[in-house]
């Protein structure tokens, strides 16, 4: 029976794991905090993150969002396991504007197979922070049994 609750490697582990994120790493998110059930980053705006009228692209947020809450979600699981994302909700409060944006993901409900997640991306300009999104997610535990069954399908 695996284990509810990851090992306390879990900070090593995630920071492997970041090694790979080659999309992370193209749009310049950095993962500064990882704690059990909780991460956080940061992302100094460019203009590749910008839409038309100059303001932080929806997608931008949305994906440092997703990628928040999806680390927090693999802080919790067995050493075996991966998590992905099954479902993803954003709410958009208001532009993002400003000098970098600071996103934090937790796990809110951790289950078997599901962990309920949630993130906040802020906007910060000098001393100023405004909350501009904030996302709920749905992340599916995937582990061994799950990609042996795939690959021999």
């Amino acid at each position: 029976m695996q284990e509810k609750t990851a090992t306390i490697d879990f900070k090593l582990r995630v920071e492997k794991f970041l090694e790979r994120q080659e999309f992370m790493k193209h749009i310049g998110f950095d993962l500064s905090v990882i704690e059990e059930g909780r991460t956080e980053g940061w992302l100094d705006i460019q203009k590749i993150h910008k839409q038309q009228k100059g303001l932080v692209h929806g997608g931008v947020t949305a994906t440092i969002a997703d990628i928040v809450a999806g680390f927090a979600a693999y802080t919790t699981v067995p050493m075996d396991c991966h998590v992905v994302t099954a479902e993803i909700k954003v709410s958009y409060f208001k532009a993002g504007m400003g000098e970098r944006l600071h996103a934090i993901g937790s796990v809110i409900k951790r289950g078997r197979k599901l962990n309920f997640c949630e993130a906040e991306i802020w906007a910060v300009d000098g001393e100023k922070r405004n909350l501009i999104a904030k996302a709920t997610t749905t992340m599916a535990v995937i582990t061994p049994q799950d990609i042996n069954h795939k690959m021999n399908a």
